[in-house]
């Protein structure tokens, strides 16, 4: 098979979570740990930091491992969904896999893949392990898919685990309040491992508090620890600065999305803590990391910049929480109108994100192809109810020309609401 029959292999046999929602989770740790028992369990033979969050757990991934890049170390990165090409979930100092790698892990465990017919996220992790394995990688940085507790990922033994936050995300697999979401984040919590919380409430430090307990590990809320604050000179310019026994430390964004700054704070503990542990990451490093985070990890997708005339961007946050953010940040920036190109899954709380929606801007509805993808009928009936200014279309990009074709040079557009949604844009 050469690497498209593999892909097309993979996709054809293997539930597929962002293509088939719940049927394809698998709330058991069963298979992942028959597939790296299989492999010699190559998840022990490197280091590794645990993340997970209902946002910002991609982002502080790939923020942590740009700072350990520029600090010197062989540095793994998996991550997940993958935006156009599977490769992307699996990255060595930034770049990505080889085909080949793919190709011959396939071909050579296929048998024990029809065996026990695991998920597609598993047999990702899987690959993902055994890759870093052979490598010879020094520490990864391994984000939880879905959930924590149940996730695919939750077999290493972590140097440090990080939780970025909370929100009402997949309910209906991991709780209906913040706190059952809290406790299945939670989950990725280890014995006698410090534990970095970047933002959390009184609902949720309490469930985390009660889980760090009982397993005897530190840990640090971050809001309650450090203090900082943040600048945004353009829609285009996030600057964090935090305040150190030196003084203030000015980060400078490679990732400009207001809700950044805390995960960058986030991030700044988890060094911190990593500084503790004996890794050699100086200021320096982390000013770096933080920085060129695009350019060492190859990060696509967040609050990225497609055009700057009329200003063009993307950005895959896609539940209610992330995109309250985003809203607050677009109607606050500088320009003459405002138009939004959004489409959604259809398993999100799509009502609650219409509330949300000004009235003032020009929407272009879309579709993506999924069975997951929220019908240009049923966004419409949603925009007419919400007395909405709008046009449907069947995919993005036609939405995008259409959004260009009535942009002044002064106006914004954005695209988003869905990682599909930006996954689709041509050319990304």
């Amino acid at each position: 098979m050469n690497y498209s029959e593999t892909m097309a292999y993979l996709y054809a046999q293997l539930p597929f979570f962002q293509k088939q929602g719940e049927k394809a989770y698998k709330p058991k740790l069963n298979n992942i740990i028959a597939l790296c028992d299989h492999l010699g369990n190559p998840q022990h033979s490197f280091k590794t930091i645990h993340i997970a969050g209902t946002n910002g757990k991609g982002s502080s991934s790939h923020f942590l491992a740009s700072i350990l890049q520029e600090s010197g170390y062989k540095t793994g990165l998996y991550t997940s969904p993958h935006l156009k090409d599977f490769r992307e979930r699996f990255r060595i100092n930034g770049k990505m896999v080889q085909k080949s790698f793919v190709i011959n892990f396939v071909k050579k465990h296929s048998k024990i893949i029809n065996t026990i017919e695991p998920s597609f996220f598993e047999v990702s992790v899987a690959m993902a392990f055994q890759l870093f394995k052979e490598q010879k990688i020094e520490i990864a940085v391994i984000e939880v898919g879905l959930g924590g507790l149940w996730d695919s990922t939750n077999i290493i033994l972590p140097e440090l685990s990080l939780i970025t936050n909370i929100g009402l995300d997949h309910t209906n697999i991991l709780g209906n309040t913040i706190e059952e979401i809290a406790f299945q984040k939670g989950g990725i919590i280890k014995p006698n491992t410090p534990v970095v919380i970047s933002e959390h409430t009184e609902a949720t430090k309490q469930v985390f508090s009660n889980i760090a307990k009982d397993k005897n590990a530190e840990i640090i809320f971050v809001t309650d620890t450090y203090t900082h604050q943040t600048q945004l000179t353009n829609i285009d310019a996030l600057q964090v600065e935090i305040l150190t026994p030196k003084g203030y430390l000015s980060l400078k964004s490679g990732l400009n999305g207001i809700y950044q700054a805390k995960n960058i704070m986030g991030v700044y503990a988890a060094c911190q803590v990593l500084i503790q542990k004996k890794y050699k990451i100086s200021e320096v490093a982390i000013l770096k990391g933080i920085r060129n985070v695009v350019k060492n990890t190859g990060l696509k997708g967040r609050w990225q910049i497609l055009s700057r005339s009329p200003f063009t961007i993307c950005d895959t946050g896609h539940n209610t929480h992330a995109l309250k953010i985003t809203l607050e940040k677009l109607i606050t920036s500088k320009h003459e109108n405002l138009h939004l190109v959004i489409g959604f899954v259809n398993d999100k709380d799509i009502e609650g994100v219409f509330k949300l929606l000004p009235k003032q801007a020009k929407y272009y509805f879309c579709e993506f192809d999924s069975f997951r993808s929220t019908t240009l009928s049923e966004l419409e009936k949603l925009g007419q109810s919400y007395a909405l200014t709008f046009e449907g279309f069947k995919n993005v990009n036609l939405a995008m020309a259409a959004a260009k074709v009535k942009a002044e040079k002064n106006d914004l557009i954005f695209i988003g609401g869905s990682t599909f949604v930006v996954s689709e844009i041509n050319n990304l």
